[in-house]
């Protein structure tokens, strides 16, 4: 095919338009923070010209920080106050801050917009720091392709690529959709979806993905997903998804927002009034304590200590793979006290393989394996392939058999070069068996391994063991499970004695053999009640309902679309030893969690009391309750490293 460019457009952009833009870029992010900043030089500067008693003039330059420092919140609070008709905690910042203005105690109330900005700016950086996560996801996708149409190239955008269309992805291109190669062969740098770290060889039939790097060869591919259904997009919206759902406790805290402000708003307006009849306090240290009592009981800390922690985790989740479909599951995640794994694709690599062989004295070896994988070749058995990749390993030129019968749940029947065989299970092949290498052959079910036996009309002609391979990394995640005190158990539809040998093998502490696909959901119901908190691992259509059944679902990553739906964890790498990870990290969240709201909690009700027995200040107030904020947003932010 003859290349030709019909339509190409480049948009270069001049050193300032682009030095201009990371400006506006930063502005944006930080603006907060920086109006935080200048609010903190008016202050110093008001504060100053207050000492050289130039009263108007410090107070113009407290009203510019009371202006610009406050305005992210106060306008947050308005519109959070108009859209669902209830008082919240900015709003009382602001109260408290207009009130201490009313009594003459500018810098006071100056001090607390300011440390209650410096608080919001840091809300506003976790938040965004999560936000980057799917920034930097959707700067891997490409915004253009190279479409053939009638043997020529046109540019087009990625997003209007439809199914079977065809692209042209040139060395060093990503690739801008999910597809089948076509035409030509190559190496894929797919690290970015599967996590792993070498090029993956590429030829025709062989899948490709969108936002993977095209390394060595020019190929052509078949589009299989439009731009929205591609592996990629799945990854984005499960991360946005998971960013804009609230934990429980999180809701918890929100709705209790409302009617705690009311409270707080009720006890301050009591307070205004009833100490100075009451306890004989002067009407300037009534109103005075009630602004003192309006900031130090303001549940600042506390709206602070789930959301921050939640978002930080998710993020840190993301970044190593695991996405995370919302805060709830990460609590569900913390509590988990056993996980049922799937065994084919889950614990093991889901590709079974030819173990070991025997081949009957008279007969050639070669030409053994040449008629069962040939044979074979034609069957559509899941052990099939198993054989047809031994063969190819070995050289050995597969021919066409003359017939191929295949019997569900049995094997296989064919004729190759004259001669009839049967291929399959001890009782579809024969009763001989028993004599062929007995000893043998049940040392290889001891080990777990699944014998295939090939009888040539003149008896067994050779037994083959089949296994699947156990994943590299599937001891150490067992192992790491249970130094965290979650029991493991094993869902198969093996034998006893293969699932005997598996679970041994890794380190399981329990199977369930023999367990047929609908009969997982009862098998979770029954590890629920009898351990308590139980998630599910799986990759399969029929993992599907045990994953929705379970308290926590959790997919790998490489797994059926209806598994990812319905899980509420994804391992996005195929990883495993990423679950012990995860695991640590919603514990870690669970603990830091509790240490905020403790600590919160603890804070608000000392400077409560402490003020009404007037030990302390508004400027102590302030700078104790917005500090406190302050710490319990900084101790979230450990997660983003955990």
């Amino acid at each position: 095919m003859e290349e030709k460019l019909v339509y190409s457009e480049q948009i270069s952009e001049s050193p300032e338009n682009v030095r201009a833009s990371k400006m506006k870029t930063v502005f944006q992010e930080h603006w907060e923070l920086m109006a935080a900043l200048l609010s903190g030089i008016l202050i110093m500067t008001g504060w100053f010209l207050s000492n050289q008693n130039m009263v108007y003039a410090s107070v113009t330059f407290f009203v510019l920080a009371y202006l610009i420092g406050g305005f992210a919140k106060a306008k947050e609070g308005i519109l959070e106050t108009i859209e669902e008709k209830k008082l919240n905690v900015e709003l009382l910042m602001v109260f408290a801050a207009i009130g201490s203005a009313i009594i003459g105690y500018w810098l006071e109330g100056a001090l607390l917009i300011f440390i209650f900005s410096i608080s919001g700016a840091l809300e506003t950086y976790t938040l965004n720091k999560s936000r980057k996560t799917i920034t930097s996801l959707l700067n891997l996708k490409p915004s253009t392709a190279l479409q053939i149409r009638d043997n020529q190239l046109v540019e087009v955008m990625a997003e209007a690529l439809r199914v079977d269309d065809r692209i042209l992805v040139r060395p060093g291109d990503q690739i801008p959709a999910d597809g089948v190669v076509e035409k030509g062969t190559t190496t894929v740098d797919q690290s970015t979806i599967t996590g792993e770290s070498l090029p993956v060889h590429k030829e025709i039939g062989d899948d490709v993905f969108t936002g993977t790097v095209n390394d060595s060869g020019t190929i052509t591919v078949c589009v299989t997903r439009s731009s929205k259904d591609t592996v990629f997009q799945r990854i984005v919206d499960l991360v946005q998804t998971a960013q804009n759902e609230k934990s429980e406790s999180q809701q918890f805290i929100e709705r209790f927002e409302g009617i705690y402000v009311n409270l707080v708003l009720l006890v301050v307006g009591f307070m205004m009034f009833l100490p100075h009849y009451v306890l004989g306090w002067s009407w300037t240290e009534t109103f005075y304590r009630a602004m003192i009592l309006l900031v130090v009981a303001s549940p600042c800390a506390v709206m602070a200590s789930i959301a921050p922690a939640v978002l930080s985790t998710l993020s840190n989740g993301a970044r190593k793979g695991v996405l995370l479909k919302g805060g709830n599951h990460l609590t569900h995640l913390a509590k988990l006290d056993a996980i049922a794994f799937d065994k084919t694709g889950t614990l093991t690599i889901g590709k079974a393989e030819v173990t070991d062989y025997l081949v009957r004295d008279d007969l050639d070896e070669e030409y053994v394996w040449q008629a069962v994988a040939s044979i074979e070749s034609h069957s559509n058995h899941p052990l099939a392939e198993a054989f047809v990749t031994s063969a190819q390993e070995r050289a050995i030129p597969l021919s066409v058999p003359e017939t191929v019968e295949t019997v569900a749940g049995n094997g296989v029947k064919g004729s190759f070069q004259g001669t009839d065989w049967i291929i399959g299970k001890k009782s579809f092949v024969g009763d001989e068996l028993e004599e062929f290498h007995q000893y043998q052959t049940q040392k290889w079910i001891s080990e777990g391994k699944t014998l295939v036996y090939a009888d040539d009309g003149q008896g067994i002609a050779a037994v083959f063991a089949i296994k699947d391979r156990i994943r590299e990394d599937s001891k150490q995640v067992i192992s790491e499970l249970r130094d965290l005190g979650v029991t493991t158990i094993m869902l198969t539809g093996d034998s006893e004695a293969t699932a005997r040998a598996l679970a041994d093998e890794a380190g399981i502490d329990s199977f369930i053999s023999e367990c047929l696909p609908e009969e997982k959901v009862v098998q979770v119901r029954r590890l629920k009640e009898e351990y308590g908190n139980v998630g599910m691992v799986g990759d399969g259509i029929n993992d599907a309902p045990a994953l929705a059944t379970a308290d926590i679902g959790i997919a790998m990553g490489q797994g059926t679309d209806v598994a990812l739906e319905t899980a509420d964890v994804v391992l996005m790498n195929d990883q495993l030893s990423r679950l012990p990870e995860v695991l640590k990290l919603s514990r870690k969240m669970t603990r830091i969690i509790k240490q905020n709201l403790v600590f919160s909690v603890i804070v608000i009700m000392t400077l409560i009391a402490s003020n009404f027995i007037q030990v302390i200040d508004l400027p102590m107030g302030v700078i104790g309750h917005e500090g406190s904020t302050i710490l319990v947003i900084l101790n979230s932010l450990r997660l983003l490293k955990g």
